[in-house]
């Protein structure tokens, strides 16, 4: 048998460890592949536990079905309030009145509608395009900007849940937003929230907070009024009538504003509405200088 050269047998050696990857490669593509694996372990396993926590508290969605018919007798909102007020060495104090949608004057209900959710009719509980618009507006900003809560949204966080800012919370809060929206008809979703809403330290609805602010019944507002205390709901324990505060002034004036680009009042009572804001505030009465609403 003829033996093949010494110098062919070294070259396929050489090529042979050429072919393999040595032990320190093997290790680290063991541990890319590892790691890959690890990752999308983690990945999985959020999403099943996502899955689960959303089953669970879907399980435990309030029965929002008997608010149809029936007001509730305090909400989680009231008690938060109350602990808060006994932890800081206070009486609680609750004024709220039930009232239709009948007893209110209209254009506090615009007021409110446009202040806080003008697509109210448009959407099933989320505004989309109000969440891509608050999102942009915050990327253009570089700062978290508008809340994009809906007025659902809102009913839902008063009713059931707390005012923290959690990621759970807020998921709590689309879930029984959409309850809301499946079961009961815009106009007593409106309703309630009117009636539910804070304004005011233990000032709760629109019929106290009509009494409280103003001394009279929320059937009698003026479109002023209206505004005021459309203008007060991002603050309402800050931003009270009595202090005449300037933020308040603003928001009113561009609420009435609003309210007649919207043709919901007349030029006329758009007018008389800022004179009677200059008045209530102290200041001569300019009402081409109140800010436009974006």
């Amino acid at each position: 048998m003829t033996s093949r050269p010494s110098s062919a047998r070294a070259s396929t050696i050489r090529m042979q460890k050429t072919k393999q990857p040595s032990s320190g490669a093997r290790r680290a593509v063991g541990k890319r592949s590892g790691s890959g694996s690890g990752w999308g372990r983690w990945v999985l396993g959020g999403w099943l536990l996502l899955a689960l926590w959303l089953g669970v508290e879907f399980a435990r969605m309030p029965d929002v079905s008997s608010l149809r018919t029936q007001n509730p007798r305090t909400t989680a909102l009231m008690a938060q309030r109350a602990e808060e007020a006994l932890e800081a060495g206070r009486k609680p104090r609750a004024r709220q009145a039930w009232v239709s949608l009948g007893a209110v004057a209209p254009h506090a209900v615009d007021a409110v509608l446009i202040s806080e959710d003008a697509r109210f009719y448009k959407h099933e509980g989320v505004d989309w395009t109000e969440v891509e618009n608050a999102f942009q507006q915050s990327v253009r900003e570089a700062r978290l900007g508008r809340g994009a809560s809906t007025l659902t949204q809102q009913l839902a966080k008063n009713l059931y849940l707390s005012t923290d800012r959690s990621l759970l919370r807020k998921g709590k809060e689309l879930l029984i937003a959409r309850q809301l929206e499946d079961r009961l008809s815009k106009q007593r979703i409106l309703a309630l929230y009117l009636n539910v809403v804070e304004w005011g330290e233990g000032v709760y609805g629109i019929e106290a907070a009509a009494r409280e602010h103003f001394g009279l019944s929320a059937r009698s507002l003026s479109v002023a009024q209206g505004a005021m205390l459309a203008a007060m709901l991002p603050a309402p324990r800050r931003w009270l009538p009595a202090q005449r505060p300037e933020t308040l002034r603003t928001r009113a004036g561009v609420i009435i504003g609003r309210l007649e680009r919207e043709r919901r009042i007349s030029g006329a009572q758009a007018r008389e509405a800022q004179a009677e804001l200059s008045r209530f505030f102290g200041e001569p009465s300019a009402p081409d200088l109140v800010a436009e609403a974006s």
